[in-house]
């Protein structure tokens, strides 16, 4: 290891990643959740791979303040409607998986909310709101996530989207705790629903 552990390049890379991201954008997407929240619209959360892990992350969070949310693809998740909210995480923007969650949702009249690098990806142009966090460096020609992974596709600096995937991680978190500030949501409230099995 070098005199200077690695990690330190990474968080310089993630904190210049939240770095530019656009307060108005960061603004519009806790409005929609706001009104989600108030309104008890269901809310889905998409993403394949790492990014899937990301939005599980924050789904978790949103149950713990009291949001009606579930992970699209899991055995229990219900349809989604007209009025609801799909999260969808994709750091290209073109993740075939994604991106076709995406499409369904607009179909049945579901609002969709996306956080991706590229403001041109299919999956930006699918979206009611776009959240962009710089950090994927490069748009793959393989949209599929499965054949990426087979292929062995990397990036520099940090392997795949893990500039992009640490930094929506980091945004995420701290919107859970602006979302519990506008929600008048004590830990406490989180704590009440929090797992219990060991």
């Amino acid at each position: 290891m070098s005199a200077r552990p690695p990690f330190h390049d990474l968080l310089r890379a993630v904190e210049q990643s939240l770095d530019l991201v656009k307060p108005e954008q960061a603004n519009h997407f806790l409005e929609i959740f706001v009104i989600a929240y108030r309104e008890k619209r269901v809310v889905g959360v998409v993403g394949a791979g790492r990014s899937g892990l990301v939005a599980k992350s924050f789904a978790m969070r949103l149950m713990h303040l009291g949001f009606n949310v579930f992970v699209i693809g899991e055995t229990i998740t219900p349809a989604i409607k007209d009025g609801d909210i799909l999260l969808a995480v994709s750091g290209s923007g073109d993740t075939e998986l994604t991106v076709s969650s995406a499409q369904v949702a607009k179909r049945v009249g579901a609002k969709v909310v996306s956080i991706t690098s590229f403001l041109n990806s299919n999956l930006a142009k699918l979206s009611d709101v776009v959240l962009i966090v710089p950090g994927r460096v490069q748009r793959t020609r393989t949209v599929d996530y499965f054949s990426r992974q087979l292929l062995g596709i990397h990036e520099p600096l940090a392997p795949l989207g893990t500039v992009f995937e640490l930094s929506v991680s980091f945004l995420l978190d701290s919107m859970v705790t602006e979302l519990m500030r506008l929600l008048n949501v004590k830990e406490s409230d989180m704590l009440n629903r929090h797992s219990t099995v060991p």
